[in-house]
């Protein structure tokens, strides 16, 4: 089993894309772990110069140095020494086979495409010796590690710093690369039930909100309660079908709301649609959480 699985090399300031592996796989967290690797080299000037951005199965590793980034994704079993070991030795090769101006000059993307050869030969080294050729460069890079620990990264911190550096936050749902998956049946009920359970909140909020200036304002609280659930069913819907940041967080947020103000709400409502209205949001919020990014196809495999 491979435990590299992606090389990338990158031009610190515009995130130009120099080289890469060639790869076919379709594993779903690969996919999108190569997406935030591209979303990194974008910004790349904001981001130390060692760090690693760790994941479920797979992990991010990157080293900059001469204004040139290289970068892997590489599955967790395999030790950060060894991986950024790896990036020391793919750096070496670059270097070697291409000078500084020709990094500077390079306009398209993708210009040393051919260094793929050589990064599958790194690769197969790593895979078959599970390690460099000479253990004293291992040592060495464990011994720096000690000393210069690398920077441990959230993807929460990645999106944030890359949307700061290209003027907005919600990175991933503008890059052209980057789509939810699609909206399924479920979803499309848990819409229609938001929709619901907004339009009896706000029918409820305005009829009560007419009754309340009759009786001098009294009762105000029940009407800021309707009106904040129903806009808590709006985002609900929002939030299923767009991506943002720190959409677990928001989405948790909007549920606490929804069961607080129906809660509150208790004299307005019998049990059975006090339990109608927290179970759709309940579901809204699971699907929320399930529905994932996908990445388009790129080409050549790159």
């Amino acid at each position: 089993m491979s435990l590299i699985l992606f090389a990338f090399v990158a031009r610190v300031r515009d995130g130009l894309p120099l080289s890469a592996s060639t790869d076919f796989q379709h594993n779903r967290e690969l996919q999108q772990r190569k997406q935030q690797l591209r979303t990194i080299s974008k910004a790349l000037a904001r981001f130390p110069d060692r760090a690693a951005v760790r994941g479920q199965e797979l992990n991010i590793y990157f080293v900059t140095s001469d204004g040139v980034s290289y970068m892997s994704v590489c599955h967790n079993i395999l030790p950060a020494a060894k991986a950024f070991c790896f990036l020391e030795d793919l750096r070496w090769e670059f270097t070697a086979c291409y000078n500084p101006t020709a990094v500077a000059s390079a306009a398209r993307p993708y210009p040393f495409l051919e260094f793929d050869g050589t990064i599958q030969k790194l690769k197969q080294q790593y895979d078959q010796c599970g390690g460099p050729t000479l253990e004293i460069t291992l040592t060495e890079v464990q011994e720096e590690l000690l000393l210069h620990p690398p920077q441990i990264l959230t993807l929460e911190e990645v999106e944030l710093t890359n949307g700061a550096a290209n003027g907005h936050l919600e990175l991933a749902a503008a890059d052209q690369n980057v789509k939810l998956e699609r909206v399924t049946a479920p979803g499309i009920l848990s819409l229609v039930l938001n929709i619901m359970c907004a339009s009896l909140n706000m029918i409820r909020g305005v009829h009560l909100l007419e009754n309340t200036f009759q009786d001098d304002y009294e009762g105000m609280w029940n009407v800021a309660a309707f009106f904040l659930a129903f806009v808590s069913c709006v985002l609900q819907c929002h939030l299923y079908l767009f991506h943002t940041c720190r959409k677990t967080v928001k989405a948790l947020i909007l549920l606490g709301v929804i069961v607080l103000c129906n809660v509150y709400l208790l004299g307005f409502r019998n049990v059975w649609q006090l339990l109608f209205h927290i179970s759709v949001a309940s579901f809204s919020t699971v699907l929320i959480l399930t529905r994932r990014l996908q990445d388009k196809p790129n080409d050549c495999g790159v």
